[in-house]
């Protein structure tokens, strides 16, 4: 059991969270049944993203024998048979398909789900093996879920929004691959693409959706939606955590060469998590006031 839970990576459900951005931007955390639409959206993401660790983790399995770090995976390690991580894969698209068939979700909701999935199939086979196209369709991941948190309530989502959060994930993206290029030795043997990176590139993109994360939350924050759903500029006030929180994985990147699984990082840094429980409080005064 435990070799299966370490399969489904459950620890970076926490990626699926993004579904939830549309409920609490759109001021309708505190509706029941619309809280319980997005909990199943995320647990649908969930099984989707783990299915398609299990069908990664297979087609690469003798790389990651090669990888100092992902040859003590289940699979590469040997303490799993591919039969099982099978098994386990169509359990899980059973039962998300089983949930699909039993909820009231929109139909779009199962679009982008399905979209997603597809995407991260080709990911797998070919995308992850091109550079820039790469980290793209990482960031395309990270902003499906947000459309799907918005289908599953109804509501629309603010460009802007959408826009931080592409250049959110583009930020997090490159900072991996930043990691990976000036950390793993031997990664050219077990990723490929970083062949086709050089440290300027990737800083060059890292300066880049650093300002386009920060600019597209200020202009989020004081745009005309912003000021008709909360009827107030105060809102700007919650870019101070933004930039701060940006400005810390950054020296934690450049100084400590940290940045390879940005989530975790964050996670074990006490002052990024006192920086987004601040940030956290802040959004909830101000939207739900």
């Amino acid at each position: 059991m435990k070799n299966i839970l370490k399969l489904l990576r459950i620890k970076h459900w926490i990626k699926n969270l993004f579904v939830f951005v549309p409920l609490v931007f759109a001021r309708k955390f505190t509706e029941p049944h619309l809280l319980f639409n997005e909990i199943i959206a995320f647990f649908l993401f969930c099984f989707a993203a783990s299915i398609i660790y299990i069908f990664n983790d297979i087609h690469d399995v003798e790389n990651d024998r090669k990888h100092p770090v992902k040859k003590f995976r289940p699979l590469a390690s040997g303490a799993l048979p591919v039969r099982t991580a099978v098994i386990t894969a169509l359990v899980l698209f059973i039962a998300g398909l089983l949930v699909t068939l039993t909820s009231n979700l929109p139909n779009e909701v199962f679009i982008a789900i399905l979209s997603y999935l597809v995407l991260n199939f080709f990911y797998t086979l070919k995308l992850k093996r091109l550079a820039i196209i790469d980290i793209l369709t990482i960031s395309a991941g990270y902003v499906i879920r947000v459309y799907a948190g918005a289908f599953a309530i109804g509501v629309p989502v603010s460009h802007w929004l959408i826009v931080t959060i592409l250049f959110l994930s583009l930020f997090l993206a490159a900072l991996k691959r930043g990691s990976e290029l000036k950390r793993m030795e031997g990664a050219s043997a077990t990723r490929s693409v970083l062949d086709d990176y050089s440290e300027k590139l990737l800083n060059n993109i890292i300066t880049v959706s650093t300002t386009g994360v920060i600019m597209s939350y200020l202009l989020y924050s004081i745009s005309d939606k912003v000021y008709l759903q909360f009827h107030s500029y105060n809102f700007l006030i919650t870019s101070i955590f933004v930039i701060y929180g940006i400005f810390r994985v950054l020296f934690l990147f450049y100084k400590e060469n940290k940045g390879e699984d940005a989530f975790e990082l964050i996670l074990r840094d006490v002052p990024s998590l006192i920086n987004l429980f601040l940030y956290g409080i802040s959004v909830f005064v101000l939207i739900y006031r």
